[in-house]
C-alpha cells in the first residue's frame, strides 16, 4: 500500500492465475476516472508551487480570518 499511495504504483492481483482486481491509490483511481478539468489543474500547480498545497485547515481559516479583518474595498461596503 506504501507504494500505491506514495509512488502511484499499480498492482494487479490475480486469483488461480487469472487477474481479478487492482490495487492503487485513491488519489491515483480518481485521476484516472475522474480527470479534474484544466482549470483546476493549474490551480494545484500554482498551489504546490507557492507551497499553499501544504496549508492545514487551521491555516486556511486563519487567512481567511485576517482577510475579513483586514476588510475588502471590492466588497460594496461589507467587511
Amino acid at each position: 500500500m506504501d507504494l500505491a499511495t506514495k509512488n502511484n504504483e499499480r498492482f494487479i492481483v490475480d486469483r488461480r492465475g487469472e487477474p481479478a482486481v487492482v490495487r492503487m491509490s485513491v488519489q491515483d483511481f480518481l485521476r484516472m476516472a475522474a480527470p479534474p478539468p484544466d482549470w483546476l489543474e493549474k490551480a494545484w500547480t500554482g498551489a504546490k508551487q507557492r507551497g499553499s498545497d501544504k496549508l492545514t485547515p487551521a491555516d486556511i481559516d486563519d487567512e481567511i480570518a485576517a482577510y475579513r479583518r483586514k476588510g475588502d474595498p471590492d466588497a460594496g461596503g461589507r467587511s
